[in-house]
């Protein structure tokens, strides 16, 4: 049982690092995932932060958790994207005729999704740190935030998942990162819900990314999470057990 676990894992390591090899040689994903996210941070910080009335002395403190969450969901497109070329391409049915474990390229996606964004995410708050933002949080409360942004990013890709492995075209496995790039936006990520008509305001304090948002934000400038958090977590985790679920359906159809 133990060798078996062995050489999971090491099929696991090789399909990590051949997505991740394809990540860091594609310009148009670094420019996507992480240039994007910055340039926008920048934007709203330095054009359009002085007529944002958010409540904090420092608009990128309030900003930051947002521009964190857009760039999660920048990359999922890339995700769907590769799974679905890859299939074009018969990779997976050539990985299957290995020895080699069957969910393995499956996962090497998902981690290379996860890892990805984990260093996305920290050339962005580095940047920030250099704009100015700062945190009291202690490291608890850091890698609180830490798991929140890994679980939101396992739940879009498994998301991502299932559209890149049922798509009928690329267009078609693409498709699924433009409803959620709207999320964010319409949401507390730039702006606070009570500025926004009574409808957008329903729906933006009714959907995952602003209790995410809000959550993110309580954890490093050490205030209350109240309940906030645990509906994060809820939004999550039933989001992506579903996701998986199905993904893993439609994978399994294609063995």
């Amino acid at each position: 049982m133990e060798t078996i676990k062995n050489y999971y894992f090491r099929d696991m390591g090789v399909m990590l690092g051949r997505s991740m090899r394809h990540v860091s040689r594609s310009m148009d994903t670094i420019i996507t995932v992480t240039i994007m996210p910055i340039a926008l941070m920048l934007l709203f910080v330095y054009v359009l932060g002085g007529a944002i009335q958010s409540g904090t002395d420092k608009y990128v403190n309030y900003l930051l958790p947002g521009i964190l969450l857009m760039a999660i969901a920048n990359s999922i497109g890339y995700v769907s994207f590769r799974l679905f070329t890859d299939i074009q391409r018969g990779i997976f049915e050539r990985f299957h005729s290995m020895p080699i474990a069957r969910s393995a390229a499956l996962w090497g996606h998902v981690l290379t999704s996860l890892v990805s964004n984990i260093i996305s995410i920290t050339v962005i708050i580095i940047v920030a740190l250099i704009m100015g933002f700062r945190s009291p949080a202690g490291v608890l409360s850091w890698l609180a935030v830490g798991g929140i942004l890994a679980l939101f990013t396992l739940t879009l890709t498994w998301i991502a998942a299932i559209a890149g492995l049922s798509a009928k075209s690329v267009d078609g496995a693409s498709a699924i990162a433009y409803p959620i790039h709207f999320l964010p936006l319409i949401s507390s990520a730039f702006v606070p819900t009570k500025t926004m008509p009574a409808g957008v305001r329903a729906f933006a304090e009714n959907q995952p990314v602003t209790s995410i948002v809000e959550t993110i934000r309580a954890l490093l400038f050490n205030q209350p999470v109240g309940n906030t958090i645990w509906v994060a977590l809820a939004w999550c985790i039933a989001i992506m057990i579903v996701a998986y679920f199905f993904a893993m359906r439609v994978y399994k159809r294609r063995k």
